[in-house]
């Protein structure tokens, strides 16, 4: 007999998420002093832009190439 996998549905959308998150980032760099972990948070912030720049481009109708 097979298991029901156990799954659930995120509350917010992935962009919305992503936008959270790189946001999140960005506000703990601004509070850090300058050096490696402010560094890692600042990548962080930008890698998850990044996500969401491609992911919305993924999503949108016919596929344009970004600007």
């Amino acid at each position: 007999m097979k298991k029901k996998r156990n799954r659930s549905r995120p509350a917010l959308p992935l962009q919305e998420r992503l936008k959270q998150i790189a946001f999140r980032a960005r506000e703990k760099a601004e509070g850090s002093p300058p050096g490696y972990e402010r560094d890692r948070l600042i990548r962080a912030a930008v890698a998850t832009e990044s996500a969401a720049a491609i992911e919305r481009w993924l999503t949108s109708p016919g596929l344009q190439r970004p600007k």
